[in-house]
C-alpha cells in the first residue's frame, strides 16, 4: 500500500483549507441539502459499504450493517443543523443596545480513525464538523483503507464541493502532518490510549482543539438479583461481538457471588455455539457469527495474552487459540475464550486486549464490584445488571465512567447524546456528537449592537468609566 507523505499531506490540507472559504460562508440551508442527499444516498447503497467493510475488516456481514447503521443516526442529526446553529437574541439589554450570539466553523479539521470502525467512528465526525460549515481531512486506518474512499465518492455524488471532505492515505507521517499545519484548527481521534495522549499533547502544543478518545475495559457488574441467562446472553454477545475488536465490548464480567459458578457456566454454555468463519454473505454454510482478527500480528498479541492469563493462575474456561473455522483456514482466527478466577493484577485484566477475551472477576459485593470499576484506569464504558432499581440508580452516580448501561450491555449512545469516556479513555474536554460534536467544530461569537438617534449619541459625550447598563 501507498502512503501519503509530507508534500502529499500539506497538498490535501491545501485542498481542504482552499475550499473552507467557500463551503463556511455557503448557507446552512445549502448544507443541509446536501448532508439530506448524503443520507439518503447511504441509506440506499448501505450493503454494498458494508461488503468492502466485511472483505477489508473481517467482521461479519451483519455486523458491518450495523456500523453503518449507527453512523447514519450521526448523519440524520447533522441534518437538521439549521436548529443546531440557532443562537440567542436579547432585544434591549441596555438603552438601545441588542445582543445576539452565533456559531461560526473552525475552519479546516483533521479526523483520525481506527481500524474497527472505518464506516462509524469517522461519521461521528465528519457529518457534524461538514454540517457546521468546516472541511474534512479524513486519515483513516491503513489496515482498512477502502470504506473512506467509497465514503468520498459517495459525497461527490451527493453533491459535495471538491475540497471539503479529503481522504488522506498514510501512517504516522500523515498523522504529524495533521497535528503540526497551522492550517488545521481542530482533531479528532479515536485509538489506542497512549497514541491518544500523543495526539492531544501534540496538537493542544499546536494551538488545536482536541479531542482524542481513548482505550477501554469495560466492566459489567452482575448483582445476585439479575436475571442470569439475559446477563449471559448479554456478555457473550458483548464480549464476543466482532471478534471484540470494539472499544465499547465488555471485556471483564463482574460477579457478586454467590452467582460466579451459575454464571460462568451460562456464559460458557453460549459460547460454545458461536460460528467462527469468513464474516462475507455467500461463503459455504451459514453466515459465521464472529469473523478473524485484522492482522496475523494483532491475533498473534491476543493470543499471548491468552497465555498470560493461562500461566497467571487464570482457569481457561473456554479455550479459543485453536477454533473450528467454517472455510478459510489460513486466516488471522481466535476464537471467544472465557477466563474465570481472574485477578486484578493479571495481564488480561490490566491490559486492553482489544480480541474475543472474556474474564470473570469475583466480588463479594456490590461496592466491593463498583470500587474495582472505579480503580480501572479506563472510564469509557460499562454496565449493571439487576432488577433493583435503587442499586441501578446507585450505581448511575456513583460510577466514575462516561457512558453507563442499566440491563444494557453496550451503551453507545444515539446520536443525539454524547459519545464519550473518562479518565484515560479521552483526552480533552468535549465528547463526540450530539451538541457537544456541535460545539467542538464552531466557535462561539457574541454580538452586541446598538441603534437609535446618532445625534443623542452625541450628546452623552466622552466617559472613560467601564461601561454599564441602564
Amino acid at each position: 500500500m501507498v502512503v501519503a507523505d509530507q508534500a502529499d499531506a500539506a497538498a490535501v490540507i491545501a485542498a481542504a483549507k482552499e475550499a473552507s472559504q467557500t463551503w463556511g460562508r455557503s448557507s446552512i440551508t445549502t448544507r443541509a441539502k446536501v448532508m439530506f442527499r448524503f443520507r439518503e444516498l447511504l441509506e440506499a447503497k448501505k450493503d454494498e459499504l458494508a461488503a468492502i467493510i466485511t472483505r477489508e475488516h473481517g467482521k461479519v456481514h451483519s455486523d458491518a450493517l450495523g456500523e453503518i447503521a449507527r453512523g447514519l443516526e450521526v448523519v440524520e442529526f447533522a441534518c437538521g443543523i439549521p436548529h443546531l446553529l440557532k443562537g440567542g437574541y436579547s432585544e434591549s439589554v441596555s438603552t438601545g443596545v441588542d445582543v445576539h450570539s452565533i456559531r461560526q466553523p473552525l475552519g479546516v479539521v483533521g479526523v483520525i480513525s481506527p481500524f474497527n470502525f472505518p464506516a462509524m467512528v469517522p461519521m461521528w465526525f465528519f457529518p457534524v464538523a461538514i454540517a457546521c460549515g468546516n472541511t474534512v481531512v479524513l486519515k483513516p486506518s491503513e489496515k482498512d483503507p477502502s470504506a473512506s474512499i467509497w465514503i468520498a465518492r459517495l459525497w461527490q455524488e451527493a453533491g459535495l464541493p471538491d475540497g471539503v471532505f479529503n481522504v488522506l492515505q498514510g501512517d504516522k507521517v500523515a498523522v504529524d502532518a495533521l497535528l503540526q499545519s497551522p492550517d488545521v484548527a481542530a482533531i479528532s481521534f479515536v485509538g489506542s490510549t497512549p497514541i491518544a495522549q500523543y495526539v492531544y499533547d501534540q496538537g493542544t502544543a499546536a494551538g488545536k482543539r482536541v479531542q482524542a478518545l481513548g482505550g477501554a475495559k469495560n466492566h459489567m457488574l452482575v448483582l445476585p438479583d439479575a436475571d442470569l441467562d439475559a446477563v449471559a446472553n448479554a456478555a457473550v454477545s458483548a464480549g464476543y461481538g466482532s471478534a471484540g475488536e470494539r472499544c465499547m465490548a465488555i471485556s471483564v464480567v463482574v460477579a457478586v457471588d454467590p452467582i460466579g459458578d451459575e454464571l460462568v457456566a451460562r456464559i460458557a454454555d453460549r459460547t460454545g455455539g458461536i460460528k467462527v468463519g469468513d464474516g462475507a454473505r455467500g461463503s459455504d454454510g451459514p453466515e459465521a457469527d464472529m469473523g478473524p482478527l485484522v492482522t496475523r500480528e494483532h491475533a498473534d498479541k491476543v493470543l499471548d495474552y491468552i497465555r498470560q492469563g493461562e500461566q497467571a493462575g487464570a482457569k481457561v474456561v473456554v479455550d479459543g487459540r485453536a477454533p473450528q473455522v467454517n472455510g478459510a483456514e489460513a486466516g488471522y482466527w481466535v476464537g471467544p475464550t472465557l477466563f474465570d478466577h481472574v485477578s486484578p493484577d493479571m495481564s488480561i485484566y490490566t491490559e486492553e486486549i482489544f480480541g474475543p477475551v472474556l474474564s470473570v472477576v469475583r466480588v463479594g459485593s456490590y461496592r466491593e464490584g463498583l470500587d474495582l470499576i472505579n480503580a480501572n484506569q479506563y472510564g469509557n464504558g460499562t454496565a449493571i445488571f439487576t432488577g433493583d432499581g435503587a442499586a441501578a440508580r446507585l450505581f448511575e452516580n456513583e460510577v466514575q465512567v462516561g457512558m453507563v448501561g442499566i440491563n444494557v450491555p453496550i451503551p453507545v449512545p444515539m446520536a443525539y447524546y454524547s459519545f464519550g469516556g473518562w479518565k484515560r479513555s479521552l483526552f480533552g474536554d468535549t465528547h463526540a456528537h450530539g451538541t457537544e460534536g456541535v460545539h467542538f467544530f464552531t466557535r462561539g461569537k457574541v454580538v452586541t449592537s446598538r441603534w437609535g438617534d446618532p445625534a443623542a449619541r452625541r450628546s452623552q459625550g466622552i466617559d472613560l468609566g467601564f461601561p454599564q447598563n441602564d
